[in-house]
């Protein structure tokens, strides 16, 4: 086993400026926690950076990263990691989430700012932060209830 490799073997995660002093991992914002998506299927998290860019955020790149070392950077930084298995079908509203991000996103364009000025630091920078955490588990938001119809006509 390579130092890189790990008895959960590695994972697909979307970075934005990666490899740059401004790194930043993409991670939701569901019920209070931040939540960083590990995909097992590469093609999943190209499909999901897609959805992003679509969306008008700056075009994440997918990083091959070793499950254990990432789950161990959730940790550290308070997040939740969460492994979107290949072939990975949700069964609640939050679980849609981690197949396509909501249609509403938090501003990211201070993010950078921010890192440069020291209050974050920049692995942990969040890259972006996606709305529809607390109020779209929480109350039927219309824009979450217009995505869920058109993603289930889509299933």
């Amino acid at each position: 086993m390579t130092p890189r490799e790990s008895a959960f073997g590695p994972v697909h995660v979307l970075l934005f400026d990666a490899h740059s002093d401004q790194e930043g991992i993409h991670s939701l914002e569901l019920n209070g926690r931040t939540v960083v998506l590990m995909f097992e299927d590469p093609d999943d998290a190209e499909r999901y950076a897609g959805l992003l860019e679509a969306q008008d955020f700056p075009v994440p790149t997918v990083e091959l990263i070793d499950r254990e070392e990432l789950e161990q950077f959730c940790r550290d930084a308070g997040y939740e990691g969460r492994f979107v298995p290949a072939g990975f079908l949700p069964s609640s509203d939050e679980e849609r989430l981690l197949i396509a991000p909501p249609e509403r996103n938090m501003d990211v364009s201070s993010w950078k700012e921010q890192a440069e000025a020291g209050d974050l630091e920049p692995d942990a920078a969040g890259g972006d932060r996606s709305a529809g955490g607390d109020s779209a588990a929480a109350s039927p938001d219309p824009e979450l209830e217009a995505f869920r119809r058109r993603l289930e006509g889509l299933l």
